[in-house]
């Protein structure tokens, strides 16, 4: 009896090279990225087509986009990277240990910290995460106290500067079981007056002339959340904020455009470079991730993985948002 071939594995190199053309939106700058020829690149991509045997980019103009196939290769390759980073870590000597302070507003922990969590205390079980969640303001005053080593931030050019690593459309939302968005005077949940997104929702109300009084007004995530649901309020939140029962309001709705959020990472001033080097680097990759409950179809959210190229998309007028 003959025995079964085994199929060669996949080159770690190319997927590399794979998920920064992916990244980075360009062969070029994919090159320049991995320190490598233009000509080296491509011969890469087919030599990694040829193993997948399916065509992973397709002309889009002047520029090469990710196929369907390619699309389902990129997540593979995500998860097969990591691996491998941590598979090293595991038996690295020079492991990091000790303890970090990050700080994150609970607006993003539901959504983001899983993540962030599980991927860096896979590759770092040694590191000791401490987690502070405040409101913005609050973990800025924290960096600069000393009280911790890195925080994610909503970015402001109020607040010393940060680096950008996600941008979400700012929603306005409200009940789906309540029709709170047609009374004459608007009820609104909001943060505390030094809220960025209080002081853009209020500037576009004014704007609009639209008549409304803040009802509650709290530091709390759950507390905004929990008025909008009831019907009470509306309020203001980042696309990854959703919650299943919240309708988004748009134009169609009579609500303005609202600022798109930014969301950074701010570093303190610490002795322990190298964790927080090592934790912004796993912040980073993971919010680059992480995908946000996108409009589809009426009443209903895609899951899948979304790129940097449609991350942009608003979610549509009247949508509603279901369970995860």
């Amino acid at each position: 009896m003959m025995g079964v071939t085994m199929a060669a594995p996949l080159d770690l190199d190319q997927l590399q090279t794979f998920i920064t053309i992916s990244d980075m939106g360009s062969f070029t700058r994919a090159a320049d990225e991995v320190h490598r020829t233009q000509s080296a690149v491509s011969m890469q991509m087919r030599r990694l087509e040829e193993r997948i045997g399916k065509p992973l980019f397709e002309k889009d103009g002047r520029t090469n986009r990710l196929t369907e196939e390619g699309e389902r290769l990129l997540s593979y390759a995500r998860r097969l990277l990591h691996l491998n980073r941590e598979t090293l870590a595991a038996f690295d000597d020079r492991a990091l240990e000790g303890t970090v302070r990050i700080g994150i507003p609970d607006d993003y922990a539901d959504r983001f910290l899983p993540e962030i969590m599980a991927r860096f205390a896979r590759s770092n079980p040694r590191v000791e995460l401490t987690v502070i969640c405040e409101p913005t303001p609050g973990l800025v005053e924290h960096l600069k106290r000393g009280n911790l080593d890195l925080s994610i931030v909503t970015h402001s050019d109020a607040h010393a500067p940060s680096e950008v690593v996600r941008r979400e459309p700012l929603l306005w939302v409200s009940s789906a079981n309540h029709a709170t968005h047609e009374e004459e005077v608007l009820p609104m949940a909001f943060g505390r007056p030094n809220c960025i997104w209080r002081r853009a929702a209020c500037d576009v109300l004014d704007r609009m002339d639209r008549d409304y009084r803040v009802l509650f007004s709290s530091f709390s995530a759950t507390v905004i959340t929990a008025a909008v649901l009831s019907g009470l309020a509306i309020s203001v939140l980042p696309e990854c904020a959703l919650r299943p029962g919240m309708r988004v309001l748009s134009e169609a709705d009579g609500f303005g455009i609202l600022p798109d959020c930014k969301i950074g990472i701010m570093r303190g001033h610490t002795a322990r470079a190298d964790i927080v080097d090592a934790i912004a680097r796993h912040i980073s990759d993971s919010l680059d991730n992480i995908s946000v409950p996108m409009a589809e179809e009426p009443g209903g959210f895609d899951f899948a993985a979304l790129t940097s190229a449609v991350r942009g998309r608003r979610s549509k007028p009247g949508q509603l948002v279901p369970g995860w």
